[in-house]
């Protein structure tokens, strides 16, 4: 442990100096267990300056509490000006919501709803009810139901068809693991399921599956397809399409990750990505996908498919466990609705409209940043990608502002982060780099005035 100096005459002078708590706090603009907070710091940083030698003026004790202050009254979560050029931030939250469903979340925050009691007869409904039409109009599935995020969706489906006592065949090749640890083995063995391996970690085959089938008779609950989300494996690979898993008789459950509904709007970056209705269409009991990456909703699961397949996780006791509340209800409704016009599902979809935005708007927009952060930024060409476990390989390049050279990157991007509200940026080849493609209209000027500011805090 370090040993520190006895302080000075000087210091102990100012450290008797300090004031009370009590006193500093009640001289703070707040309430008092906000004030008293605020104080309590505020002395305890003052006194650890002076024992570490420095000489803080006394004035500044005041200013740093109040600093502290609107600090701690500050949210922790935030908004933020996203210009990394990563549409999909799994750290940003992913997904920001149309305008929509921004006003359908404020609207159902503004008191009770109808979240479970039918309108129409006055009895008890289901809060399932006011998506589950929606999904069966946009997919052609049979019934459908939502639930607190894909991993959840993933592993009622597990539970709901398989379970304990039962198995699930699944591919070598995908047995993936997503962002945070989550890993399809341990999602199976959280179901209460034994899991089958089939095939190997780049080529399976029809017979894999079907002599896992022979071999299980009776044991065998479902196969679980799983779309390779976050990587491709490339050259010698074999897998079995969704269509002919469909046709061996057992229930398949088709996680196709990012849920992409807009395979009408005519977006070419989608064109690779498996689509709900294909895996509808192909006769998967259950299939399983976000609503908060390329569906480009809030957070939510979904678990849409057979009338049976579906009835069956729903009264699954873990369906109560990972139900989805009434704002993120509201916002996937709203954003559902947008879809039924896939034109306008581009146009005011955010994920979709930052897929689709070509090169002139684009060219556009970075000129408008360039202009508005004047001096110390320039135009440069630069690679945007989707993120959130989406589409690995794509890369979208296009027009970004980057940021004088001759500051340093990381202090730029740190001063970046502490405007209001923070702007989040990336760096490459030793220069912060804002992204037009993330940026809305709107946070065009937030952006600037974040750069503008962060410069001059860190002019060489």
């Amino acid at each position: 442990m370090e040993r520190r100096d006895p302080p000075t005459h000087d210091a102990a002078t100012s450290l008797s100096a300090l004031p009370a708590v009590h006193e500093l706090a009640a001289a703070l603009d707040a309430p008092h267990a906000l004030a008293v907070a605020a104080a309590r710091r505020a002395i305890a940083e003052h006194r650890a300056e002076l024992l570490d030698g420095r000489d803080p003026r006394a004035e500044e004790l005041g200013a740093r509490a109040r600093a502290l202050l609107a600090e701690l009254a500050r949210p922790s979560l935030r908004r933020v000006v996203n210009a990394t050029g990563v549409i999909l931030h799994t750290n940003l939250g992913r997904a920001p919501l149309s305008c929509a469903a921004r006003e359908a979340v404020h609207a159902a925050a503004e008191g009770y709803t109808n979240l479970e009691l039918d309108l129409d007869s006055g009895e008890r409904g289901s809060r399932h009810a006011h998506v589950a039409g929606l999904l069966r109009e946009l997919t052609g599935a049979q019934d459908a139901i939502v639930v607190n995020n894909g991993a959840a969706a993933v592993l009622l489906a597990a539970a709901a068809l398989a379970g304990p006592g039962r198995a699930i065949v699944i591919s070598r090749g995908q047995l993936v693991e997503i962002g945070g640890g989550f890993r399809i083995p341990e999602v199976i063995a959280q179901s209460g399921a034994r899991m089958i391996e089939v095939g190997t970690t780049n080529r399976t085959r029809l017979r894999d599956y079907e002599r896992a089938l022979a071999a299980g008779e009776g044991e065998i609950g479902a196969i679980l397809r799983v779309h390779q989300s976050n990587f491709r494996a490339v050259g010698f690979v074999e897998e079995v399409a969704v269509e002919v898993l469909c046709g061996l008789g057992v229930p398949v459950i088709d996680d196709v990750g990012s849920g992409v509904l807009a395979d009408a709007a005519g977006i070419p970056a989608l064109s690779d990505e498996p689509a709900l209705a294909r895996s509808v269409a192909a006769g998967s009991a259950l299939v399983c996908c976000s609503g908060d990456k390329l569906l480009g909703g809030p957070q939510a699961g979904l678990l849409l498919g057979s009338l049976e397949a579906v009835a069956a996780a729903r009264e699954h006791p873990l369906a109560r466990a990972m139900r989805l509340d009434k704002l993120s209800l509201a916002a996937l409704e709203a954003t559902l609705i947008l879809y039924r016009d896939p034109e306008r599902a581009r146009r005011e979809i955010p994920v979709l409209a930052m897929l689709d935005a070509g090169e002139d708007e684009l060219a556009a927009r970075a000129e408008r940043l360039r202009n508005a952060i004047g001096a110390g930024a320039e135009i440069v060409r630069a690679v945007a990608k989707v993120g959130g476990g989406a589409l690995p390989l794509l890369e979208l390049e296009g027009p970004a502002v980057a940021l004088s050279a001759d500051a340093d990157p990381v202090a730029v991007s740190r001063a970046l982060r502490e405007c209001d509200p923070p702007v989040i940026g990336r760096i490459h080849d030793g220069r912060v780099l804002l992204d037009p493609r993330t940026l809305s209209d709107d946070e065009l000027e937030l952006a600037a005035a974040g750069a503008r500011a962060a410069l001059g805090v860190v002019a060489p």
